[in-house]
């Protein structure tokens, strides 16, 4: 799977706590990331 370009660096400040649930959705809406690799780095589903 291909990722997009920011895919790791959301994932690792989410996973250490230095972004919350918030901070990963907003950058669905900035398109830094997709719904579905926010689905992946959360858990939950992106609405």
């Amino acid at each position: 799977m291909t990722y997009s370009n920011n895919y790791s660096k959301v994932k690792n400040w989410y996973d250490m706590g230095m972004w919350n649930i918030t901070r990963v959705r907003n950058a669905v809406k900035m398109g830094w990331i997709t719904e579905d690799e926010f689905k992946e780095i959360t858990g939950e589903d992106y609405e």
